[in-house]
């Protein structure tokens, strides 16, 4: 970069978007921390709203929605499943796929759990007005839908 080149940090687009970054790194730091106490992870969290939203998902289903790799899903199974929190059943019309499923016990601790995430979130977003929190997703899902068609 030469002296002629306008600094990155001197373009409003770069300090918002480094805003946005420091943002999100706060708030998963807060959110990990506000599930210290029901001994879940944000990617556990994140599984587990996926399998209430939609019972019966398959891994690949999951790691989709998650944006991740099947394998990553994968790793995850066995933790939750030894805690009693979900449940692997095969598919009755393809025995290659495995169907995941919140247990009793897995959707109580979910349901705690998102008091505590909605809470976090009231209290981040109580920083914008509606008007503004609505933009504010707006601005977002276009980017992801974006990022997405580099993909």
């Amino acid at each position: 970069m030469n002296k002629s080149q306008e600094l990155p940090w001197d373009n409003p687009r770069f300090r918002n978007w480094i805003s946005v970054v420091q943002a999100e790194k706060a708030i998963t730091r807060a959110l990990g921390k506000a599930l210290e106490p029901f001994d879940l992870k944000i990617v556990q969290l994140d599984l587990m709203m996926n399998l209430l939203r939609h019972p019966g998902a398959s891994q690949n289903d999951i790691a989709q929605k998650l944006l991740v790799g099947r394998s990553n899903i994968t790793m995850l199974l066995p933790q939750l499943e030894e805690q009693g929190w979900i449940r692997r059943e095969g598919d009755e019309k393809d025995k290659r796929v495995l169907r995941l499923y919140l247990t009793p016990a897995g959707e109580t601790k979910l349901r705690e759990a998102l008091k505590a995430y909605s809470a976090l979130i009231d209290r981040v977003m109580s920083q914008s007005t509606p008007a503004q929190c609505d933009s504010m997703g707006d601005v977002m899902r276009r980017v992801s839908e974006m990022l997405a068609k580099d993909e």
